[in-house]
């Protein structure tokens, strides 16, 4: 059975930050990406909980991770930052059937990687980094971490979403209530010490693939 997770529309504008218990997401729930597919080893599975909000003009996603082994290389927009200690969100904006969908990943710095896809890893297209740029986000651990942290580290990441740069790229279903869209959230780091794929809404793959929107769960918009 798919998860569903509820998103309920902010008060107000929200101060990108990266602090987790501010006043702002103090009454939303939050999501845990807790599930490990692909065992590995080192049995590192760090706790992991994402909030979201939204408004006319954008979603507001926020990560709160309690890791170990944290590490974080990648500075550039785009660039290869699933390697580091990162947070994933990966979402199709529609309700209806269909195989397109965004991936937003982003690590423990606040550096993004966005792309958007017609199918699993097809026509792929990079986000421009200008609309990247144009995300208010933040990270909570000062870029870059080229020597691993290997104590206990609690970090946050959270962002503003354009919805005006989604249209950009693809058709997308408004969020309003009773809207539905369909996503996974995901924590890894594949090439940290103690590598991890984590997610949100379960997964039936082989190996680590989280290009699959046949297993995205629910998210509906009240």
């Amino acid at each position: 059975m798919k998860k569903t997770y509820s998103i309920k529309k902010a008060c107000g504008q929200i101060t990108i930050d990266a602090i987790w218990d501010k006043p702002a997401w103090s009454d939303i729930e939050s999501a845990q990406i807790s599930i490990s597919h692909w065992p590995v080893q080192t049995c590192h599975f760090p706790e992991t909980r994402v909030k979201l909000q939204y408004d006319a003009e954008h979603i507001y996603v926020i990560f709160q991770v309690h890791d170990q082994y944290v590490r974080a290389v990648s500075e550039t927009c785009n660039g290869p930052v699933w390697k580091d200690s990162c947070v994933e969100f990966f979402f199709a904006p529609y309700s209806g059937p269909g195989t397109s969908y965004f991936n937003l990943e982003v690590n423990c710095c606040g550096v993004p990687l966005m792309q958007h896809h017609t199918g699993p890893r097809e026509n792929t297209v990079f986000i421009d980094a200008s609309d990247c740029r144009a995300m208010r986000i933040a990270g909570s651990v000062s870029a870059p971490v080229r020597h691993e942290i290997a104590t206990p580290l609690t970090w946050t990441v959270e962002y503003a979403l354009r919805l005006d740069t989604l249209v950009k790229y693809a058709a997308i279903e408004r969020p309003a209530p009773g809207v539905i869209w369909h996503g996974n959230f995901y924590k890894c780091a594949d090439d940290s010490s103690h590598p991890h794929w984590m997610a949100w809404s379960p997964i039936v793959s082989e190996k680590p693939n989280f290009h699959r929107p046949d297993y995205f769960g629910i998210l509906e918009f009240f």
